[in-house]
């Protein structure tokens, strides 16, 4: 049976992943991701509980081939690989190809007896090609479903409960678009996210414009539910 002290450890463990900036991912042995933080999901351009299930096998490109499958042999055996892996994955729904290094350990002192691993990746911002100074008019489907929500004038709570994240997920995702957007609060957000197309004009309650969302709107946001007492 489950403790009371283990369930209060592992809500806090997950609340504090929720926080990091960073990208991290836990895994079982064969890397299977059990639990990502909202970071790691937004490579993706998904929500950590759709994340959950894929395999750092699929998601990652070794630039050696087969240095992962190695890496990971090795920590069955008992070594733990100091140098991280140099990988390559396609981010987001649009595909964009990014860079970094994937540093894989098992959780604790001990392995096997202790078989989860931590994935923790490491993004190369090496780019110096000047960019636009016009932010990106284009969100992931659950940014957009974020949006959608905030502008019908959902709490963040209720808008964590509708997509699937924790509160400080959904504000994690609105930090990122602020900053992306150059906005300075969640009422200048929802306007400018109306100003570049992303919300559609011609909807109520609002949805995202399919022409700004990659991979399309999901058809939750169509009509988005704001539970009783949602609203701000």
């Amino acid at each position: 049976m489950v403790s009371d002290e283990y369930i209060s450890w592992r809500n806090h463990f997950l609340l504090l992943l929720d926080r990091i900036p960073t990208p991290i991912a836990v895994c079982r042995p064969d890397g299977e991701v059990t639990v990502a933080n909202p970071a790691m999901a937004a490579e993706w351009g998904t929500s950590p509980v759709r994340l959950r299930g894929r395999n750092l096998h699929e998601m990652f490109r070794p630039r050696l081939p087969g240095r992962l499958d190695r890496h990971i042999e090795a920590l069955r055996l008992g070594r733990r690989p100091r140098h991280p892996i140099e990988v390559r994955w396609l981010a987001g729904a649009g595909g964009v190809e990014r860079e970094g290094e994937l540093l894989v350990d098992p959780v604790g002192d001990g392995f096997p007896p202790s078989p989860m691993l931590l994935a923790v990746l490491r993004v190369r911002v090496a780019e110096t090609v000047p960019r636009p100074a016009e932010p990106a008019a284009e969100v992931s489907v659950v940014e957009g479903h974020i949006l959608a929500l905030a502008a019908a004038g959902a709490t963040t709570a209720a808008i964590g409960k509708a997509v699937g994240l924790t509160v400080d997920g959904v504000n994690y995702h609105l930090t990122r678009l602020t900053r992306r957007w150059r906005v300075p609060n969640r009422t200048a957000l929802v306007a400018k996210a109306y100003v570049l197309g992303v919300l559609s004009t011609r909807e109520w309650p609002p949805a995202p414009s399919p022409q700004r969302t990659r991979g399309g709107a999901c058809r939750s946001t169509q009509s988005p539910h704001i539970p009783p007492g949602g609203t701000r």
